[in-house]
């Protein structure tokens, strides 16, 4: 058994495979073998060949199940029996949730406020009773902070969703499989990152059985806490985030995770959260797979990285499915501004009978359509303003658009690139 001994962070690891063999043991008839799947629509947009891991059909429709039942069965019975505590923005806690549901233990979990309602159902569902949900503060950090107060003050355990090595050695099977079901090398593993427990945990067992497997880790544009850290050389509390990547947003890596990925990943890259959106609604409309924002993120990079990817094996994690149904709109319409497809205008227009209807007959184009519209006549006024949102076919007719509009004297002023205004519309 190959075995190395790392130190990381002032904490002694060893990346010893027997650890995740064990994790693996402690896994079985708890976590699904999930499949690694070949996406041929994917394969054609790379130029190459594309296989996801399948974590959104895990049990818990999460990778995070597995690190959580790892850490916390391996605690002594004694320490079980008084309860645990975490703190997660909704995919650890439902992991947490039914590990406790398992070994028929209780626990305290904080959440932000801001958590999607369909995961907080979900923690209940999972938690049958044993799971006691706390809401406190618009981030993960927050609740986190919250979290750990309490945990401090009663002695029960606290379960961190990433900076811990037995969470890390459990989400460090999430490779092994995928390692095991492959049936040619892997040039290219791409992994989201929040915390960075899957990062770290697959990176551990990659560079020791696939050693030529370049790992890339993926993170959203508005929560780049990894990626900070490696500029700065250690880890970084950001001052905000975006947090629409809610499963990735996180303000500061852990110790531990930022240790093992600075070492052992070969790139991290960051990605617009409307190319995630994008890669959203493919999966659901040509896959018929559903995905939340971080489950679609490894894939949204190796999209973005399609130029460097031709003829190349790539896999990539989708690393949950925990998507309430409610939050479409809001990822359609980021996908849409993302590929420059729609665009809002204020318009002025002239205060007269059949200004609209001149507008429809000689701006928009043959595939424009608009999509919104809202418009208050103003008294004593040559002009007055709407707010115009139009959808285009192509993004090529953007350009005409805009000349039209200057041709025919609707003088427009453009709203997109205007954020303390889109705000209100997305």
């Amino acid at each position: 058994m190959l075995r190395e001994v790392f130190c990381y962070g002032g904490q002694v690891m060893k990346n010893d495979l027997s650890l995740v063999y064990e994790a693996q043991r402690l896994l079985e008839g708890v976590a699904s073998r999930t499949p690694l799947d070949y996406l041929e629509n994917f394969s054609r947009t790379l130029d190459g060949h594309l296989f996801a891991k399948r974590e959104d059909l895990q049990a818990v429709r999460s990778y995070k199940l597995r690190g959580a039942y790892v850490k916390i069965a391996g605690l002594p019975a004694e320490t079980r029996s008084r309860g645990v505590i975490c703190a997660s923005a909704g995919n650890h806690a439902q992991g947490v949730a039914y590990a406790c549901n398992k070994l028929d233990i209780a626990c305290r979990i904080y959440m932000p406020v801001t958590t999607p309602n369909q995961k907080l159902t979900q923690v209940r569902f999972y938690g049958n009773n044993q799971a006691e949900i706390i809401l406190i503060g618009d981030t993960f950090d927050e609740a986190y902070r919250a979290a750990s107060e309490d945990a401090q003050k009663t002695g029960q355990v606290f379960i961190h969703p990433f900076d811990d090595q037995s969470v890390i050695n459990g989400q460090a099977t999430v490779a092994m499989e995928i390692l095991e079901q492959a049936s040619t090398p892997i040039d290219y593993l791409f992994l989201p990152i929040g915390g960075g427990g899957l990062a770290a945990g697959t990176a551990m067992v990659s560079k020791t059985l696939s050693p030529n497997t370049r790992l890339i880790g993926v993170e959203p544009e508005g929560a780049p806490s990894m990626k900070m850290a490696f500029a700065a050389g250690s880890p970084v509390l950001l001052e905000s985030i975006d947090s629409f990547t809610d499963g990735a947003a996180v303000k500061q890596v852990g110790d531990l995770t930022y240790s093992i990925c600075k070492d052992l990943l070969d790139d991290i890259i960051l990605v617009p959260e409307g190319l995630i959106c994008e890669i959203i609604l493919r999966l659901y409309n040509e896959n018929a797979i559903v995905a939340e924002p971080a489950g679609a993120l490894a894939l949204a990079g190796a999209v973005q990285m399609k130029s460097k990817l031709w003829g190349m094996t790539t896999a990539v994690v989708i690393s949950g499915g925990n998507n309430d149904i409610t939050r479409f709109p809001e990822i359609k319409e980021r996908a849409l501004l993302y590929a420059n497809l729609k665009h809002y205008f204020i318009v002025r227009f002239p205060q007269r009978p059949g200004a609209l209807k001149q507008f429809v007959q000689d701006v928009l184009g043959p595939d424009d359509d608009i999509v919104y519209f809202e418009y208050s006549k103003k008294t004593s006024r040559e002009n007055g303003p709407a707010l115009i949102g139009i959808e285009l076919k192509r993004s090529s007719d953007f350009e005409p658009l805009v000349i039209r509009m200057k041709e025919k004297n609707f003088p427009a002023e453009y709203v997109n690139d205007r954020l303390e205004l889109m705000q209100f519309l997305i």
